[in-house]
């Protein structure tokens, strides 16, 4: 199959080093799809002698062909070719319009809930009850005002580069264009999948977005299930294509956007890819399936706290419904 693109009107062809290959994908949910001689524009290259790594042309032909749920690619007969290119295509999304809706994606956050198995359980109390109030104010005059313990790492919360790595910004230096009213995407993770990839990713505009992955497996949050070595990631390959890319914030329904198993020896490459390059992270979210592919603006702010580089949010989307 050779990829063919007429020119736009008023659009001159140029010379351009294309990579010439036949790729085998198989999908996860079932089946595949087999090209040959298929061709594409290296990205940014008109110098003699380039070349592309197979795992890269794999992740450029996927985005290309906007393919979902992808497994595998497997490339071979790669050749690199120079030729008059002829244009490209795009997609865009068209804006949905129309009355305001909200999403809430955030859980909340009870006395004595648990959202990391081992970790300490938030408490709820009161600091000053309505009875107590009675004897500071005038009669028929009460207040509550409550008291909260909970470590950082509670309900939907966010990360921030000062979490992972040492004398980095924290709650109170990163700036509100990372955290709050991003144009976000959603990107839909086949049941059953563990390991969300570069592959799976790639066919995703993800520039400056928040990049949501949903996964499905808030469904066992508050249970013992939710906190298992079964639980979805985001591996560090994949986080690193996201990096490359540019998203601005990455969230997840999941326990931890790393994988947490016997096998990962305690090493967290998504949470050190993407917070070295100063990508907020949101674990934990919920309600992910309620939203749109894209078309919608994301929020995740913490209070302004120096010093710590996790705190609870209030997670929500911003939709237009038509």
């Amino acid at each position: 199959m050779t990829e063919h693109v007429e020119p736009t009107p008023g659009q001159t062809e140029t010379a351009q080093w294309r990579a010439q290959f036949d790729a085998e994908v198989s999908f996860a949910n079932g089946g595949g799809l087999r090209t040959e001689g298929f061709r594409l524009d290296i990205p940014g290259t008109t110098i003699e002698g380039t070349t592309i790594g197979d795992d890269e042309l794999a992740a450029l032909f996927v985005r290309h062909l906007g393919l979902l749920m992808v497994a595998e690619v497997r490339i071979s007969n790669k050749t690199i070719i120079q030729e008059a290119h002829k244009g490209g295509r795009g997609v865009t999304a068209s804006p949905s319009v129309g009355a305001r809706r909200m999403i809430e994606l955030s859980h909340v956050i009870r006395d004595g809930m648990v959202t990391l198995p081992g970790f300490p359980a938030p408490r709820i109390t009161d600091w000053m009850s309505w009875a107590d109030s009675r004897a500071r104010y005038a009669p028929g005059t009460e207040f509550q005002i409550g008291r909260i313990d909970m470590i950082a790492n509670t309900g939907t919360y966010v990360d921030t580069p000062g979490h992972r790595w040492a004398g980095q910004v924290d709650l109170a230096g990163v700036p509100l264009d990372r955290l709050a009213d991003l144009p976000g995407i959603v990107v839909r993770v086949p049941a059953g999948t563990r390991a969300v990839d570069r592959l799976m990713l790639a066919p995703y505009e993800v520039a400056g977005r928040a990049v949501l992955l949903h996964t499905g497996w808030n469904e066992h949050f508050d249970t013992d299930r939710y906190g298992s070595p079964e639980h979805p990631y985001l591996t560090g390959d994949g986080a690193q294509w996201l990096v490359e890319a540019g998203a601005a914030l990455v969230g997840i329904d999941s326990i931890n956007i790393d994988d947490m198993g016997p096998a990962s020896a305690g090493t967290r490459p998504a949470h050190s890819a993407l917070l070295a390059a100063g990508i907020p992270i949101v674990e934990h979210l919920r309600g992910l399936g309620q939203l749109p592919p894209d078309g919608f603006r994301f929020t995740a702010a913490p209070p302004l706290v120096a010093g710590m580089g996790t705190f609870p949010v209030r997670a929500f989307a911003v939709l237009d419904s038509a």
